[in-house]
């Protein structure tokens, strides 16, 4: 993978983290199961991403890029 590709990678992540400032899922878990009957529920997560990691990523890419183009 050259150092160009890995820039635009890090410049794209940077900015969905910006943009999305957190990642959400749903897990189902079985509160009770007592034979036939089976009681579940779903439960809503999230990962905050902070938006430094955000800046630094994009930062990371750019300087990436910079440098990629000199040599």
């Amino acid at each position: 993978m050259s150092v160009r590709t890995v820039a635009i990678v890090l410049i794209v992540a940077g900015a969905l983290m910006l943009a999305y400032p957190a990642i959400r899922y749903t897990t189902r878990e079985t509160v009770v199961d007592v034979g036939p009957i089976e009681v579940t529920t779903d439960e809503t997560k999230t990962i905050p991403l902070p938006p430094i990691l955000g800046g630094v990523a994009i930062g990371l890419g750019l300087i990436l890029l910079v440098t990629g183009r000199r040599r």
